[in-house]
């Protein structure tokens, strides 16, 4: 694996800070910039955003497709199934 950064910048909603936090959650590696409209999370290799973490922080199901309303940009080869979206380089 590659030690390269990967990143997913999000607007700062209320909507999207569970996302942000389950983000933050499942990738204890990542550092988490913070900005008034938006947070953007860096980490070397690999970043997981996982559906089961949103549902426990939201309290409802959550469609991996949702991420799409709040996002900016980011950086890495996407990986998607309907219970992970993944960042990395190949």
């Amino acid at each position: 694996m590659s030690n390269q950064l990967v990143f997913i910048a999000l607007q700062s909603t209320d909507d999207n800070r569970p996302v942000i936090d389950a983000i933050e959650a499942d990738n204890p590696h990542a550092t988490v910039h913070r900005y008034p409209a938006m947070v953007k999370i860096d980490a070397p290799g690999r970043l997981e955003i996982n559906r089961a973490t949103i549902e426990d922080l939201i309290g409802r199901t959550w469609d991996m497709q949702e991420l799409q309303l709040g996002l900016i940009s980011l950086a890495g080869n996407i990986e998607e199934t309907e219970d992970q979206f993944v960042l990395a380089w190949r």
